[in-house]
């Protein structure tokens, strides 16, 4: 797809013009120009579904089947079009980039679609319905989609060199982490929530102001980033797999399968949580919107995956990733547990979170590098990498499975009789919900995880990939070999080469920086 000529004005030039990865793109491009969309993401991810069952008061809608039904359409809807504008993108031609142009794009289109999410029409529950279904796939389906892929691919495409790489990606992860867990999970719940209430009015002009924030941020991570790889494509033509026979063989394998499953079990309970987490909080720990119960379960969470990647990794490398894993998971299903047994209980709650999330720590810094351990299997069977498509078909679970979690949690409330808030002279009231609602959201927020933690840990039994993947690394070494000697050309081990290519990448940006400066004075 050629969109060269729409975008050959100089006012869409990338403001870094370098060589090298410089400060102002970490700072500008990769650490706060993210910021804006994963914000709005973030409070999206952990309160849409709370403006539309306490504010909106959906849950009613076609006798409680709306809320159910819409998320699950709508997320196959998102699932289709995260792969076709990964096609997409894989085939834009342009000076600025593949991804860049689609970066750009989205700025306006994040920024519109964000706010039509909460300015749904008042009085016609007909009307809101088609309005937030509609509004809903303009946003996730359509505009965080072309977002997100392009801001996924920033990083990759950025630069060959890869310790400037690495250090964009840390700039990233810090973006993400200061968003999710700070700002959603510390100021929202403690200052924001309560000063909106139930009020629609409140809603619209605090969710307003997010997305108007996202789009100067993302004009900025247009302007601050370079996509340096794409600048320098090669002309080699790669042989093509076709797609239905890397399926083919991702689906065949019998590691692949237990890791899908895994995915699917992990990701169905984990939704469930997140999406339970402020209904809990609000009806069965704490009271309504009282600013202190999120935030404490929300930090208690957090403390562990701060402190645990200092520990996990050498424990995995001692007694094996799976096995960490495993172990994990079973902490996992006891402090699941524990909170399940009291859950109206604030410190044996904190207690069961803080075990729990011990155990969640292998799952979240370990459990890929198994996935990656499988792809190697793979290979090693089958000749072929499959990467893409294994990728591609976690990021449809990760997205469909959503879907599916949502609609389950607003069918267990409403055929429980959740009772929404009501806003009375400007005063959000809450009422006590019936015991059948508070044990379906505990169910969601903490029981379900206390089954699907031993699912997990038992599933793990049959994922011993770990025990060859050495032997079958060096094999397929070996064939890299051979294939390299055929080829006439000298065979180098990746990783000699890696130590090579750094050295020269060092060299290289020394040579350009003192060009530059020369530049310069």
């Amino acid at each position: 797809m050629q969109t060269g000529k729409l975008l050959n004005g100089k006012i869409f030039n990338s403001r870094v013009f370098s060589k090298n990865v410089t400060n102002k793109e970490r700072w500008l491009g990769y650490l706060l120009g993210p910021c804006g969309a994963l914000l709005l993401n973030a409070v999206l991810a952990s309160y849409l579904n709370v403006y539309y069952t306490d504010v909106l008061k959906l849950t009613t809608v076609w006798g409680g089947v709306f809320l159910v039904v819409f998320p699950l359409v709508s997320k196959i809807i998102d699932a289709v079009t995260n792969v076709i504008m990964g096609y997409i993108i894989d085939r834009t031609r342009s000076k600025k980039g593949k991804a860049r142009p689609w970066l750009l794009l989205s700025a306006p289109l994040v920024f519109i679609t964000g706010i039509l999410l909460f300015v749904v029409p008042s009085g016609n529950q007909t009307l809101q319905a088609i309005w937030v279904m509609v509004s809903y796939n303009l946003f996730y389906s359509f505009a965080f989609t072309i977002y997100n892929m392009s801001h996924n691919l920033m990083v990759p495409l950025s630069t060959r060199n890869t310790l400037q790489r690495g250090g964009l990606s840390v700039f990233n992860q810090i973006a993400t982490i200061m968003m999710s867990g700070i700002i959603v999970a510390l100021v929202f719940p403690m200052v924001i929530r309560p000063m909106m209430g139930v009020s629609q009015v409140n809603w619209i002009i605090v969710m307003s102001i997010l997305s108007a924030i996202a789009l100067p941020l993302t004009l900025l991570e247009y302007y601050y980033t370079k996509e340096r790889v794409t600048e320098e494509q090669m002309s080699v033509e790669e042989k093509k797999i076709p797609y239905l026979t890397q399926l083919k063989i991702v689906l065949t394998d019998k590691y692949m399968i237990v890791i899908f499953m895994y995915f699917l079990i992990y990701m169905f309970a984990s939704s469930l949580k997140n999406v339970g987490l402020v209904y809990y909080c609000d009806n069965v720990l704490g009271t309504y919107n009282d600013g202190i119960t999120q935030m404490l379960v929300s930090v208690i969470g957090g403390v562990p995956m701060g402190i645990g990647i200092f520990a996990v990794w050498p424990l995995a490398k001692r007694f094996g990733k799976r096995n960490v894993t495993l172990i994990g998971f079973i902490l996992y299903a006891i402090g699941s547990a524990i909170c399940w047994m009291m859950p109206t209980n604030l410190v044996i709650v904190l207690i069961g979170q803080f075990i729990k999330n011990i155990g969640g720590l292998p799952c979240a810094y370990v459990f890929m590098a198994l996935f990656a351990d499988s792809l190697d299997h793979v290979e090693w069977k089958s000749g072929i990498r499959c990467d893409g498509t294994a990728i591609s078909l976690y990021s449809i679970i990760a997205v469909a499975i959503t879907g599916i979690a949502i609609a389950v949690f607003n069918a267990m409330i409403s055929g429980a009789g959740y009772i929404p808030p009501e806003l009375i002279n400007g005063e959000t009231i809450a009422f006590a919900q019936p015991e059948r609602v508070k044990n379906v959201i505990t169910f969601a927020f903490v029981g379900l995880e206390t089954i699907t933690g031993i699912i997990l840990a038992v599933l793990l039994i049959f994922l011993p990939v770990e025990r060859t993947i050495t032997r079958k690394q060096a094999m397929i070494r070996e064939r890299q070999k051979a294939a390299c000697e055929a080829r006439g050309e000298e065979w180098i081990a990746p990783e000699i080469r890696a130590e090579q290519e750094e050295a020269l990448f060092i060299e290289e940006s020394e040579r350009i920086f003192v060009e530059e400066l020369k530049v310069k004075c």
